[in-house]
């Protein structure tokens, strides 16, 4: 039976790339947003095109319960994951002094939080199997912090710490824990940069120029695939940059 890899925030970015990448190799796919429902339909017409086997899900994963119906009905399907992929992400550029607390609290829900849900409901059916492996999409400036970027910063942060912590605690259960730190990915979160801040930007980066969502999904697929026995990780793919 082929696996299933559920990736969160799947309607587009890295998350798009990965669910196309995995389906392409033979997973069962199960794709999620919160609300990009044009953009998961879109995806979902690729994935038909190719035969895949996929089921979505527009829900709001920082919501616990929300998180809960969804593995409901995946176990009700018999389609639990054998692999997740926590990407839902969003980011907020702008002065500590200037961020609103609702917004800090919606940086950190869908950063970090959601995580913690859907890991929070994967973690017994993984234990029934024998096995799983999570893998958390973070970035580098949860390692090093970024300037004007302070809430983003503490979630990644957060979220590597998570993996750390978590790796440790399932890993005499065989299930891994890793996280993937990416640097500057083209994707829409870095829509608002103009054209001399890209360029900017570009030139700080050795590699000398920014990541594609698809080498993003190469990566993460490519940890999928690592043994078990690589756990507790935080793999930085940022082009030399940190």
């Amino acid at each position: 039976m082929n696996k299933t890899v559920l990736i969160t925030g799947s309607s587009r970015g890295i998350g798009r790339a990965a669910a196309l990448l995995f389906a392409g190799n033979g997973f069962r796919v199960v794709l999620n947003c919160r609300k990009s429902k044009d953009e998961l339909m879109s995806l979902e017409k690729k994935l038909d095109a190719f035969g895949a086997d996929y089921c979505s899900f527009i829900k709001d994963v920082t919501q616990f319960e929300s998180v809960r119906s969804v593995f409901d009905e995946l176990s009700s399907k018999a389609m639990l994951p054998d692999i997740i992929i926590n990407n839902a992400g969003i980011s907020h550029i702008g002065l500590v002094q200037d961020l609103g607390i609702e917004e800090w609290h919606r940086i950190i829900d869908t950063n970090l939080t959601s995580a913690f849900n859907v890991c929070k409901c994967a973690i017994p059916y993984f234990l029934q199997k024998g096995g799983g492996k999570i893998i958390n999409v973070s970035s580098m400036w949860g390692v090093v912090g970024a300037s004007c970027e302070a809430a983003y910063s503490a979630s990644k942060g957060g979220l590597n710490a998570f993996t750390k912590a978590l790796a440790k605690e399932l890993a005499p259960s065989n299930i891994s824990v890793n996280a993937v730190a990416f640097g500057v990915v083209d994707t829409q979160m870095n829509d608002f940069l103009d054209e001399n801040e890209r360029r900017n930007l570009i030139a700080e980066i050795p590699a000398g120029r920014m990541c594609t969502p698809e080498e993003a999904a190469h990566i993460i697929y490519n940890v999928a695939q690592m043994d078990n026995y690589v756990t507790g990780q935080i793999i930085t793919a940022d082009g030399g940059l940190t």
